[in-house]
């Protein structure tokens, strides 16, 4: 019996001979020999096509195949979402009567054969969710017979879209979307006047929008969003009357909105979102009545909202944010009774809030509704109501009670003033709840816990006064409690203790006072807990978050005592043993009794001389206190102790005044002056981390820093250790690394001066988003080559990180990788392992195994795990840690579990949607698992983990394309 592989050679030589000479004899059945050999160059680990069987005379019962039942030829093959790998192989082209052919949702590389269109009955081509890649050869359109689709959508085709796209003559629908097309959009697109659909979106095209889209009257939708184009929106476009649906939002188009628009009364959705586009909200709007979705948002649009827009009673999407709108929304829109979310956020629009959007104007509605045996269609539709960052004044109406589908309501930022209504407890389907940075006062209404499914509620930065009410216990979901700076006071509730859910919690800036609930330490998600600068008092809850609680959290609080705060706790004594003196007592309490008493007059004489202490003490300390005062100079602390000093090996001998602190500028001598009152400004702050808040300023040249300014000044080791230890960390340089360019040294006060990195972390980056922006593959593995680099980098200069995680990882301005707060640990007096781990608390789910065994020595491998920890989150889009509602998920045994169970490609971000290739990714996400193997040994060094990215990197030998 002839052996597969052999089998599969002729098979393919069959299928040459059968292209040169024409078609073979019936015996041997073309459909069965041509979709054998296409299966031969794929990889199938699911074993979707096991049914394929090269001994079957006809292909008709296989799975994805589809027979004209009169000819028993394959017209039809659908293998969607199969896990497929490879390359599309020339066996398809014996498919002689194939109409539709769809592969979508697979891991095919390669790129795509001319011929493919030769066959003459194909009409629908579906490659999209794949890796395919190259471009398009230009002869595929030209020769593309009877084709009405083709889908190459998510792809990484590049280089520019053939201009024989428009030979095509028969093409109904095109979807070229997230590829890397470049270049402008081919002139005689426009030519293809059977187009109905047309979606380019999401690639690098540019230029101006061609004109001659007017003569396509078949169109029903156009998706140039998420280019580069730039100029007018062109003015044709009203006169295909048959639009349905138009986005070109992030693009870079201006001008104002072409007139002609107004004529598509069959528009439903229109975005032209993130544009440069300017002029007035032309009031013909009103006219596309037909619209469901309006997002003209992010543009420079001015003026008022047009009355008209009342006129759009179909309308469920309103968004104009981030405009430059002013007045307040027109009563009219009152009638756009189907609105599901309404956004005017970041706009100058005044006045009061207006009543009909709180139930007034919309029960009026109703009631004529009502009375007409209409439907009861109104306000209580809307979801979501985002209001925010404008110049609303008032109060909030008591009838936003009406609203009871909303999930959303972001009034924050305005100016309005007056309680929070009772009635907001109706809003039970309420999950995000902003009022922040307002000047509402009086108390939270207790019937806040009504709102039983918010997730996140701000009131910060009001005027909020009484206390915090216990039915914010109800809230079982909350997530997000964040009530500081107002003037709250009472005792912190024990019932929030029964959110388990909570993770970030600020109370700050208030006047709480009372104990804190011992409960609280049972809080399983805990991340942040920010009590600082109340009255609180007593000893910190134990155990859990509690143990590893940042200092800032509880700094203000003068009678707060435990490890955080730096203070022990008064201890509890036994209660004294008291005797009865009239009792009837023998010797032996007799004894006791006299005993007794000459404690007592010992213990008297005792505090006396301790009192007489005491007041000495207290005299000399007021006696120094007024001499300082004397001789103090008149400069604040703050400037006075930033005075700059001179000359060792990096700038000058130090200041010898003992009132003034060191600081050495390791290049330069700008003025540091200005620094100063940054650190008093908490605008300034960037953010806080185990080591210390850090805070922007300018020195006087005007280039900005970034000043750390460190929180373990009981732990820093003496000047002379501190200044070798920085000035070493200040000679390490490297393009991934942020450059540490300055030190400042007093003993209560040290300041590290860091190059300033404007583009964020990459924690922000992965998990909380940049504008809508989200990190492509290439990016990723940018970062991940580059943090690799500066690990090695540091290893080779004998320093360790130690504190390896994605808010240290930095983004500059060009995309590339900045890894900072290396080296800090060698400035406290011994690498204990408790101090470090208290100190680097954040980074839960970095930290090597070995950092639990004091008698594993910590060595650059613990880098290495971290590193492996932050390769795993940068592929997967997760955090190392995950809190589920009954589970905690650890991302190193997800990923590894699942390279087991061999869907190792499941982990991957969503949002990369396939665009990624799966020969890189793979190799990257095997590399983080071994850094982070348990036995340090195990893992590599970091200048093999380089050696390993720049292979994965390096482009493989091509593979044949079809002929």
């Amino acid at each position: 019996m002839v052996k597969t592989k052999e089998f599969l050679g002729i098979l393919a030589l069959l299928v040459l001979v059968s292209q040169c000479v024409g078609t073979l004899t019936p015996s041997l059945n073309d459909d069965v020999l041509g979709l054998i050999v296409f299966k031969a160059d794929l990889q199938d680990p699911k074993g979707k096509l096991s049914s394929w069987n090269q001994d079957d005379d006809t292909a008709c019962n296989w799975i994805g195949v589809k027979c004209n039942p009169r000819s028993n030829r394959v017209t039809d093959l659908t293998l969607e979402g199969y896990s497929l790998s490879g390359r599309i192989g020339r066996g398809l082209l014996q498919l002689q009567f194939l109409n539709h052919l769809s592969l979508a949702r697979n891991n095919l590389t390669g790129t795509i054969s001319p011929n493919l269109a030769r066959l003459a009955n194909l009409r629908t081509i579906d490659l999209s969710d794949n890796s395919l890649s190259g471009t398009i050869p230009d002869e595929f359109f030209k020769q593309c017979g009877s084709l009405r689709a083709i889908s190459l959508a998510n792809n990484k085709f590049s280089s520019k879209i053939p201009a024989s796209l428009s030979s095509c003559a028969t093409l109904a629908s095109i979807n070229l979307s997230s590829n890397q097309f470049s270049g402008s959009l081919p002139a005689g697109i426009w030519g293809l006047t059977a187009l109905r659909s047309l979606d380019l979106s999401d690639n690098f095209l540019e230029g101006e929008i061609p004109k001659g889209i007017q003569v396509l009257n078949n169109l029903r939708g156009i998706n140039l969003s998420k280019n580069h184009f730039t100029g007018i929106i062109p003015d044709g476009i009203g006169s295909c009357m048959l639009l349905r649906s138009i986005d070109l939002s992030e693009n870079s188009l201006s001008g104002e909105l072409p007139q002609t628009m107004q004529k598509l009364s069959l528009c439903s959705s229109l975005s032209l979102s993130n544009n440069l586009l300017t002029g007035e909200v032309p009031n013909w709007i009103g006219e596309m009545k037909r619209l469901e979705t309006l997002d003209l948002s992010g543009n420079k649009f001015t003026g008022q909202v047009p009355n008209s827009i009342g006129n759009l009673q179909a309308l469920k999407v309103l968004n104009f944010s981030a405009n430059g709108l002013s007045g307040s929304l027109p009563e009219s829109m009152s009638s756009c009774g189907s609105l599901l979310a309404l956004d005017f956020s970041r706009n100058s629009m005044n006045g009061d809030l207006p009543e009909w959007i709180f139930g007034s104007g919309f029960e009026k509605v109703m009631h004529l509704e009502s009375k007409l045996g209409g439907s009861f269609n109104t306000a209580s539709k809307l979801q979501i109501l985002d209001l925010s960052e404008n110049q609303f004044s008032g109060k909030i109406s008591s009838s936003i009670g009406v609203l009871s589908s909303l999930q959303l309501l972001n009034l924050s930022g305005n100016s309005l003033e007056g309680p929070i209504p009772e009635t907001i407890g109706n809003l039970t389907e309420l999950e995000v709840l902003d009022l922040s940075e307002n000047q509402l006062n009086e108390s939270i209404p207790l019937q806040i816990g009504d709102a039983i499914s918010l997730k996140e509620l701000r009131l910060e930065s009001n005027i909020l006064s009484g206390q915090i009410p216990s039915s914010v216990g109800n809230c079982s979901s909350l997530t997000t409690l964040i009530l500081s700076h107002n003037s709250l006071t009472g005792p912190l509730p024990a019932a929030i203790a029964k959110v388990t859910s909570l993770q970030v919690v600020d109370l700050s800036f208030n006047s709480l006072h009372g104990s804190l609930p011992k409960q609280l330490a049972n809080l399983p998600n805990l991340l942040s807990f920010n009590i600082s600068h109340n009255q609180l008092q007593g000893e910190l809850p134990a155990g859990g978050f509690f143990n590893t609680i940042s200092p800032f959290s509880v700094t203000g609080n003068p009678s707060l005592c435990g490890a955080a705060v730096n203070k022990s706790c008064p201890a509890v004594l036994p209660k004294p043993i008291v005797l009865n003196p009239n009792s009837s007592s023998d010797s032996a309490s007799g004894e006791i009794l006299q005993d007794i008493g000459h404690k007592r007059i010992i213990l008297s004489i005792s505090a006396l001389i301790a009192i007489g202490a005491a007041a000495v003490i207290v005299v000399g300390v007021i006696a120094i206190t007024v001499l300082n005062l004397r001789v103090r100079p008149s400069t604040s602390p703050s400037a006075a102790e930033l005075t700059l000093s001179a000359g060792d090996d990096f700038s000058c001998s130090p200041t010898t005044d003992a009132n003034s602190g060191k600081l050495v500028m390791f290049s330069g001598d700008p003025d540091f002056s200005t620094g100063a009152h940054a650190l008093l400004n908490k605008d300034c702050e960037l953010g806080r981390g185990g080591f210390g808040a850090v805070y922007r300023t300018v020195v006087g040249d005007g280039h900005p820093v970034a000043i750390k300014k460190l929180t373990v000044s009981s732990l820093v080791k003496s000047q002379d250790d501190f200044e070798r230890e920085v000035k070493k960390l200040g000679k390490v340089r490297h393009q991934n690394l942020v450059a540490l360019e300055g030190y400042y040294w007093t003993p209560s006060l040290q300041l590290l001066i860091y190059e300033f990195v404007s583009g964020g972390s990459l924690y922000k980056h992965l998990h909380e988003g940049s504008g809508g922006h989200y990190l492509s593959w290439n990016e990723r593995f940018n970062i991940i080559l580059g943090t690799a680099k500066s690990l090695a980098h540091l290893h080779q200069s004998n320093i360790i990180h130690y504190n390896i995680k994605s808010s240290n990882v930095l983004i500059d301005s060009s995309g590339e990788p900045k890894v900072g707060d290396f080296g800090l640990a060698r400035l406290l007096p011994m690498l204990d392992r408790y101090v470090l781990s208290s100190k680097i608390q954040s980074a839960l789910g970095y930290m090597a195994p070995e950092f639990a065994c004091r008698t594993v020595k910590i060595t650059e491998k613990c880098d290495v795990y971290g590193f492996g920890v932050l390769v795993l989150e940068i592929v997967t889009g997760k955090r190392p840690v995950e809190y589920m509602e009954d589970d905690v998920v650890v991302l190193c045994d997800m990923v590894r579990g699942a390279l087991e169970e061999g869907k190792v490609e499941d982990c991957i971000d969503e949002r990369l949607q396939g665009r990624f290739p799966a020969d890189e990714v793979v190799p990257v996400i095997k590399l983080g698992l071994i850094c982070t193997s348990q036995v340090p040994s195990n893992r590599p060094d970091m200048g093999e983990v380089v050696n390993i990215l720049e292979l994965i990197k390096c482009p493989s030998e091509g593979q044949d394309e079809l002929v």
